[in-house]
């Protein structure tokens, strides 16, 4: 049996679990597919605020399923270019949800696993998690975007490395090289992740959406074109109704309530 997406709902949150404890959550075009229809789904309903992407289990997820891979190889190249192209859809679609998409890291994110993590907005992890692009020790080569969040991330010698040696490198590392944002206790990073969520959810969405958007946006511009882009942003969001509560809310000395 392949490696199933769950979809649930807690509190504001939108909660994707890989689950295949049996593999360590490997990754499968189910799940692909499932994990792009649930966030094209979430984005018609305003009652979800983010989205959080976990493991089943002690795993975060393991990458692709090398049993898999390797019947693959009896095929032909299209089809598992093919199966490569539905995760960079998945991929694609985290980046361009205008929802805050948090990954809750236990144990490891290896492979496809950590190229998942890091298309993510935002990673909570647990602190003996462990994150490792397996691809180098059965000579090959990274998918879904590792090598390119890898390359914005990290110092280019540091991305190499990650990527040649294959070595796991520990959450509190990578914390303090910026690319996970919270450290947790072991067995905690989903509780963490959620409390993330519940202060994002109080956030303007409509914000949040239009900053992931600059973020994004911001390394292939110029300085004057990325200018002109948070002008444009911050006057929609002036005269925006939520512009207007965050306002007065402030002023008045209370809470927004942002829709």
């Amino acid at each position: 049996m392949p490696s199933s997406l769950l979809s649930s709902r807690d509190g504001a949150a939108l909660v994707l679990t890989l689950s295949d404890p049996a593999t360590r959550n490997t990754l499968s075009p189910q799940v692909y597919a499932a994990g792009i229809e649930a966030l094209e789904n979430c984005q018609t309903d305003p009652s979800v605020r983010a989205v959080i992407i976990r493991g089943d289990g002690a795993t975060f997820c393991a990458g692709g399923d090398l049993n898999r891979i390797a019947t693959a190889r009896e095929r032909s190249p299209e089809a598992q270019a093919e199966a490569i192209e539905q995760f960079n859809q998945w991929i694609l679609s985290l980046k361009a949800c205008p929802l805050p998409v948090i990954a809750a890291v236990e144990g490891f994110a290896a492979g496809g696993g950590m190229a998942l993590a890091m298309a993510c907005d935002l990673i909570v992890a647990a602190e003996d998690a462990r994150f490792v692009m397996s691809y180098g020790k059965i000579g090959l080569s990274p998918d879904g975007g590792g090598s390119w969040h890898l390359a914005r991330s990290l110092p280019r010698a540091l991305a190499l490395e990650t990527l040649w040696l294959a070595e796991p490198v520990g959450a509190r590392r990578l914390h303090e090289l910026g690319l996970v944002n919270r450290v947790t206790g072991q067995g905690e990073a989903y509780a963490g992740a959620l409390k993330l969520a519940g202060q994002l959810a109080q956030m303007a969405p409509n914000v949040l959406a239009r900053v992931k958007q600059l973020v994004s946006d911001a390394p292939a511009q110029s300085l004057r074109t990325q200018m002109d882009d948070e002008r444009e942003a911050f006057v929609d969001h002036l005269f925006h109704d939520n512009g207007g509560e965050g306002i007065g809310a402030f002023l008045a000395k209370r809470k927004p309530a942002f829709k």
